[in-house]
C-alpha cells in the first residue's frame, strides 16, 4: 500500500470529509483541542466511520512538516501524480475535456488556489511541467481544501511538447499573456475540448508555450494596474470559459 498522504487544517479537511470521506483513513487531533469548529469537524469523522487519535502538538508538526496545521492532519489515500499517458487517456474518454495548464508556476500558494478554483469550475486536470514548478506539497494541498481530490494532477516533461499533442488531438489551446496578439479573453471561443495555459508568477508564458497556443488572450481591466496575481487571473479565465460554456448547452 502507498504511503498515505497527509493534509491540514480545519478548512481543507472539513471540504474533504464533505466531498469525498472515502478517502480518508485517520484524523489525527491535536489533545485538548475541543473547541466548536474542531467539533464540527470531528462529528463529520463519526458520521462516515472514520478512526481518530488524539495525539500531541509535536507528532502533528512532524506529520504537517513544521506547516501551521490548526490542530489537525489527516492521513489520506494517496494521490497519484499522473503522466502524459493519462491525459491522453482522459482525452479519450471526454470529448469536452477542459484543462488548466500552469506554465512554471512556482509558488505553493498559487498552485494550490489555482487548483482550488479549478475543481470548483469543473476542470478535468491541471497540468503543470515536472522540472521547475511546485508540486503536490502539503501546502499545496492545505490551500487547495481538497480541490486536489476533485481532478488529476499531470505533471509533465515537456510542456511545449504536450501542447502540440492537444492541438493535434483537437484541444483548443487558448494561452492568457498581455501583448499586441492578444485579445479580450470574452472574444475567445472556449467550449468545448480546451486548455487554458496560465505563465509564471514573474515572467508570464515562455516563447515556446506561446507558440504552440492557437490563440493568445488576455483579461481586460479598466484601472490603472495591468497585473494580476497568477491565481486570481486564473479565476477569472476559469469563470469565463465556465459561463461561455454552460450558456452552450
Amino acid at each position: 500500500m502507498a504511503k498515505p498522504d497527509h493534509h491540514f487544517g480545519l478548512h481543507a479537511i472539513e471540504a474533504l470529509l464533505n466531498s469525498t470521506p472515502e478517502l480518508v483513513l485517520t484524523l489525527f487531533v491535536q489533545q485538548g483541542r475541543d473547541d466548536q469548529r474542531m467539533q464540527t469537524v470531528l462529528l463529520l469523522a463519526k458520521r462516515f466511520s472514520i478512526p481518530v487519535q488524539r495525539a500531541a502538538r509535536e507528532t502533528l508538526n512532524r506529520l504537517a512538516e513544521g506547516t501551521h496545521h490548526q490542530g489537525i492532519v489527516a492521513a489520506v489515500k494517496a494521490t497519484p501524480v499522473k503522466a502524459e499517458a493519462e491525459l491522453w487517456q482522459l482525452l479519450a474518454a471526454q470529448p469536452r475535456c477542459w484543462l488548466l495548464v500552469l506554465d512554471q508556476v512556482t509558488d505553493p500558494h498559487n498552485l494550490g488556489a489555482c487548483i482550488r478554483t479549478a475543481a470548483a469550475m469543473g476542470v478535468h486536470a491541471v497540468i503543470v511541467p515536472r522540472d521547475r514548478a511546485a508540486g503536490l506539497s502539503p501546502v499545496v494541498r492545505k490551500v487547495a481544501a481538497g480541490g486536489v481530490d476533485q481532478l488529476d494532477f499531470i505533471q509533465v516533461t515537456n510542456l511545449a511538447r504536450t501542447l502540440e499533442g492537444l492541438r493535434e488531438r483537437q484541444v483548443h489551446v487558448v494561452g492568457t499573456i498581455l501583448n499586441e496578439q492578444a485579445k479580450p479573453i470574452d472574444q475567445c471561443q472556449l467550449d468545448g475540448a480546451l486548455a487554458i495555459v496560465m505563465g509564471a508568477e514573474d515572467t508570464g508564458l515562455r516563447r515556446l508555450t506561446q507558440e504552440n497556443c492557437d490563440e493568445l488572450a488576455y483579461i481586460p481591466m479598466q484601472g490603472k494596474l495591468q497585473s494580476l496575481n497568477v491565481s486570481v487571473a486564473t479565476g477569472m479565465a476559469l469563470y469565463e470559459a465556465s459561463r461561455q460554456r454552460h450558456a452552450s448547452t
